[in-house]
């Protein structure tokens, strides 16, 4: 089995925890005898390359994070330039990942992309969801390893089975919500300690107003 991903991240290759994923999955996919190519949209020379080669795949992949809610504006106009019919039939399946915890966080991402496919042209392969991603950019060496063997797990998965409709890929999000005492102390701790570590955070960005802030 041959796959086209394509990395809707808006995030150069270095920054991009989708990058990061897709390096994992591609390792599994390619252990159970599978084989991909890669393009990114964040580099724009690409974008051609991406769409012939979106038009002329089996099978495709697209990956790529959710913020608040909200598919990738990059993603998005990406999708605005590629054809609504096809000349052979493909498959476009999803990798969705978010720094959310909670799988319900990414649901509705999930019924935005599950409605692509058929506008494509394509068969739906399933969508990949995970959350509690945020910290992929922050570590290395075994600590990363260790993050992103499911996905590699997974990558094998869908060298086997061809696509995400299967009860692994349905389990591999996790818990869908925290129950409801873990949800206030989160809440507690995050108004306690959260406001002053994010906005440390923000200043080191350059980010010099309140969090809060809303200047429009």
């Amino acid at each position: 089995m041959h796959v086209v991903i394509i990395n809707g991240s808006p995030r150069v290759q270095k920054l991009s925890n989708t990058d990061k994923i897709i390096a994992s999955f591609g390792k599994g996919l390619q252990d159970a005898g599978g084989s991909y190519e890669l393009y990114s949209l964040s580099n724009h020379k690409e974008w051609e390359a991406a769409r012939e080669a979106f038009s002329k795949a089996d099978n495709i992949i697209i990956a790529m994070p959710l913020y608040v809610e909200s598919a990738p504006s990059m993603f998005l106009e990406f999708l605005d330039s590629l054809p609504t019919t096809r000349q052979r039939p493909a498959q476009l399946s999803f990798i969705l990942q978010s720094g959310f915890a909670e799988g319900n966080q990414l649901r509705c991402g999930e019924h935005f992309l599950m409605s692509l496919p058929s506008q494509l042209g394509c068969s739906y392969g399933g969508c990949l969801l995970k959350g509690d991603n945020f910290s992929l950019r922050l570590l290395e060496g075994k600590q990363l390893e260790k993050l992103l063997k499911p996905y590699e797990a997974m990558g094998r998965s869908f060298g086997n089975n061809g696509n995400f409709l299967t009860e692994e890929a349905r389990i591999f999000v996790g818990l869908e919500r925290f129950p409801f005492l873990l949800r206030v102390m989160i809440g507690l701790i995050f108004k306690l300690y959260g406001d002053k570590r994010w906005t440390k955070i923000a200043k080191t960005w350059g980010c010099n107003r309140p969090l809060d802030d809303r200047p429009y």
